[in-house]
């Protein structure tokens, strides 16, 4: 057996180690290496978990990729139609790793009662219409069918339905004003079959979807024609490379917007998460780091005399050092090991149950607070702070090499 790994198993198995004058500041830099991981490990799930949640409620109403007319401008009301009849329409195959390209439109209207009225926009759907990320917003009702003939079934936020009293099976106008204002508008009769809530209050408020042959009819387009396309990918990390290869292999007529181009404030904004969760890592590892410092300092102290000995007996500094080293390098995975046992568990608790919620949520644009949990990150964060501490370590270590066996055997 090693000799230094069993000197520093002989220590921390001695019951004079666990009674000693330094068991209690032991006890408190393995207590700061768990609350550290915890710590940690929450800031990390939460933060990514909330970013996550966020990017898909927004990615849920444009996808990841928008592809459009150039001169289309802000206008819900003045939308150019765009032909199906392109290369990428409907699998975009000269680029790799696209998932799913839909076509939709966009035409504002009200929706009014005989006491109340309220500004929306009618997102029409067709057949190509993926449908999975609106499911886990559903509450109530079912998702419209859109695949057969033309119907008025219509998906409408759960705003906008507590807004008109509106229930699931009941119906509701929509005016849409026509281009020549000496028209009457054109009026459809929407049936809701579902009630959404994304928590997102900027979509909620605006949109609700519907068949987009209505907007076909209305706008006297061709049954080819939609207002622009979606595009979803496979993996959201290569979100800018794919933006740039769509843009690429498009007409040249023709558009395409990143969904962080189109909203920059809203990405920008859950970026900064980031340099939150940055900050609280590089605290607490600082922290436990000190802990630990202070731990071994106060153990070469109380093992002066040892010391001593084995420098009389020819052990070299580095040998003892190594030792010491042994010996917090067991106070640190102990550490590691109650920070994992109970942040994995706190986070799989609020995962499963959902006991913790913004005070204020439309601030965060949802009401349970999300994690995300990841062996990658579990890992990098507890194979990071074993690193970090042990260099830290280091330096403390230092000290033995000063220490005179003659004067060592006499301290007291």
């Amino acid at each position: 057996m090693n000799f230094e790994y069993f000197i520093a198993k002989r220590i921390i198995d001695s019951k004079a180690y666990k009674s000693s004058i330094s068991a209690p500041i032991i006890k408190i830099g393995i207590a700061a290496i768990a609350i550290g991981i915890i710590v940690m490990m929450i800031a990390i799930a939460t933060g990514i978990g909330l970013q996550q949640k966020i990017r898909d409620k927004v990615v849920a109403f444009n996808g990841h990729v928008i592809i459009s007319n150039f001169d289309n401008n802000n206008s819900q009301q003045s939308e150019r139609p765009i032909t199906t009849k392109q290369d990428f329409y409907p699998e975009f195959k000269t680029v790799e790793g696209v998932k799913h390209v839909q076509g939709v439109a966009t035409k504002a209207g009200i929706v009014r009662d005989e006491d109340d009225f309220e500004y929306a926009i009618l997102k029409g759907v067709g057949a190509d219409y993926d449908w999975d990320y609106f499911k886990e917003y559903l509450i109530e009702g079912k998702l419209p069918d859109y695949s057969k003939e033309r119907n008025q079934d219509a998906l409408v936020s759960r705003y906008l339905a507590n807004r008109m009293q509106l229930k699931v099976g009941e119906t509701f106008n929509m005016y849409f004003i026509k281009e020549d204002l000496n028209k009457p508008p054109s009026i459809i009769q929407y049936t809701i079959a579902g009630i959404y809530d994304s928590g997102f209050k900027e979509f909620d408020e605006l949109y609700f979807v519907g068949d987009i042959r209505h907007i076909q009819r209305l706008n006297k387009w061709e049954d080819d024609e939609v207002g622009g396309f979606e595009v979803f990918i496979d993996n959201y990390d290569e979100l800018d490379q794919k933006g740039i290869e769509i843009f690429q292999n498009t007409p040249s007529l023709l558009d395409s917007q990143t969904v962080t181009q189109k909203y920059a404030t809203i990405f920008e904004w859950i970026s900064i998460f980031d340099k939150n969760t940055y900050g609280i890592i590089g605290i607490m590892i600082i922290v436990a780091g000190i802990n630990m410092i202070t731990a071994l300092l106060v153990l070469i102290l109380e093992r002066t005399q040892m010391i001593g000995i084995l420098k009389a007996l020819g052990s070299s500094s580095l040998s003892i050092r190594k030792i010491f080293i042994y010996n917090a390098v067991y106070l640190i995975l102990l550490g590691l090991f109650w920070g994992n046992v109970i942040g994995l568990g706190f986070l799989f608790a609020q995962k499963q149950f959902e006991f913790l919620k913004f005070p204020n949520p439309e601030q965060y644009y949802m009401k349970i607070i999300p994690v995300h949990i990841s062996l990658d990150y579990i890992i990098a964060l507890n194979v990071g702070t074993f690193i970090l501490c042990l260099l830290m370590l280091l330096i403390p270590s230092y000290i033995i090499t000063r220490i005179s066996p003659v004067k060592a055997i006499r301290f007291e």
